[in-house]
């Protein structure tokens, strides 16, 4: 069981040790337990807020569960039962029974599921404000969006130190398959059913876009400060990368010693000028946040589109910002892209050939017809241009951090931004 916590020897070492602990790289000032709140006491129960305190003066807080199974079994209990203690509130209406068991591998978050129904995601980093992922799922289940996995619950906690979202209870998906394995162990399928996962996210946009009475979805005019900033930071990243660049490394050679083509090719595509609306979106989407349903009675069943808590390295802040809806795409569009290479370096065989091209083309197509468009540019070159500065964005990204973490994987974002140097000769 991933759930609950065994703390063994000091908190300290322990929490460092963590998958979900974020800051792995930063030196450690100090480890204390803030505040320890009893939900239970037969079976125990009890949450535990802990502030690690770096040496440059900053801080984090996570959550921690102390206790046995059956103290799991009591968080259930009080979700079913809409009850508060001291500070933490639980809501919901459907008691989370049945067999317990982890799901996955802990990364930011630890998720367990219940009676394969229900699966309770604990958010062990926790920031002051309303999580996106509940955010974005009341928003999305009150307005009927089917493509998701229902929110059950929740609890939160207001007290002293804070007011936060500690955890989510959703709808346990339970006969599906992973979107990113999926397309490495049968692409021909899952090219087949991208026109249905397109038209789904640009639903997923089109809902997010709908009330212009809700100030946090509301959709926004873009301004012309906000494409030059945007396009700023994307020059300062181009920057860093390319001056960082190994100089004797093959996989590096279609766009060794390219960095001020890629930056003209950004401000080119930059004047397309403003249009289209900032809205709230996904923030981290990629085939990997994807699963689909296996279907009945011969028919196919529906995807659905999962983790709205946007990039866990950003602030919480940052995560709920309003963007071009065209962001979340271009993630998806350069998950193809890894999905085609990945194909060779982890099942040794290739994708089919021309499958990337016809993936973007498949998914694009279906997610244009079914978006609003107003929540674009007007004409499809505008969108095109926009589309690819998030591409650019994304892959310079990309490169670095496979240059820092899987060397192998470096020739994926290469290709990417050499084909956006190419379209630019063939503009």
């Amino acid at each position: 069981m991933s759930l609950p916590d065994r703390i063994e020897g000091p908190l300290e070492e322990w929490v460092t040790e963590q998958r979900w602990f974020a800051s792995k790289a930063r030196e450690v000032a100090a480890v204390n337990v803030l505040e320890r709140i009893g939900l239970s006491d037969a079976p125990a129960l009890a949450i535990e807020l802990v502030e690690t305190r770096f040496q440059a003066g900053t801080h984090e807080l996570y959550q921690l569960l102390p206790g046995e199974e059956g103290g799991l079994r009591a968080l259930a209990g009080l979700l079913g039962a809409q009850a508060s203690v001291d500070g933490v509130s639980f809501h919901g209406g459907l008691e989370p029974t049945g067999a317990i068991r982890p799901i996955g591998a802990e990364q930011s978050n630890s998720s367990i599921v219940f009676g394969e129904q229900q699966v309770l995601k604990v958010f062990r980093r926790v920031e002051p404000g309303v999580n996106p992922e509940l955010e974005m799922l009341r928003f999305l289940s009150s307005r009927g969006f089917r493509s998701i996995a229902a929110l059950t619950g929740w609890y939160d906690y207001d007290g002293e130190l804070m007011q936060a979202t500690l955890g989510i209870m959703q709808e346990f998906v339970g006969e599906a398959r992973d979107g990113w394995q999926l397309a490495l162990d049968d692409p021909a399928e899952v090219l087949a059913r991208l026109p249905e996962l397109g038209a789904a996210t640009g639903e997923m946009h089109s809902v997010l876009a709908s009330d212009q009475s809700d100030s946090a979805f509301a959709p926004e005019e873009p301004s012309s400060e906000a494409l030059s900033l945007l396009t700023a930071t994307i020059d300062e990243q181009i920057e860093r990368a390319f001056l960082d660049l190994p100089r004797d490394d093959p996989a590096l050679a279609p766009i060794a010693g390219r960095g001020e083509e890629v930056r003209d090719r950004l401000q080119l595509m930059s004047h397309v000028g403003v249009g289209g609306r900032l809205i709230r979106h996904h923030g981290d989407y990629h085939l990997g946040q994807t699963m689909l349903e296996a279907g009945s009675n011969g028919a196919g069943g529906r995807w659905v589109i999962l983790d709205f808590e946007g990039e866990p390295a950003r602030s919480l802040l940052d995560r709920r910002r309003k963007r071009s809806p065209l962001r979340d795409v271009a993630g998806m569009l350069r998950s193809f892209a890894y999905a085609a290479s990945a194909a060779r370096l982890l099942r040794g065989a290739p994708a089919p050939d021309g499958w990337e091209e016809q993936a973007r083309s498949a998914f694009l197509e279906a997610y244009l017809e079914s978006v609003e468009p107003t929540l674009l540019p007007a004409g499809r070159p505008a969108i095109d241009k926009l589309l690819a500065i998030f591409e650019l964005e994304k892959a310079v990204y990309e490169l670095r951090y496979e240059l820092n973490n899987r060397p192998d994987w470096v020739p994926i974002p290469v290709a990417g931004i050499a084909r956006l140097l190419h379209e630019d000769h063939d503009d």
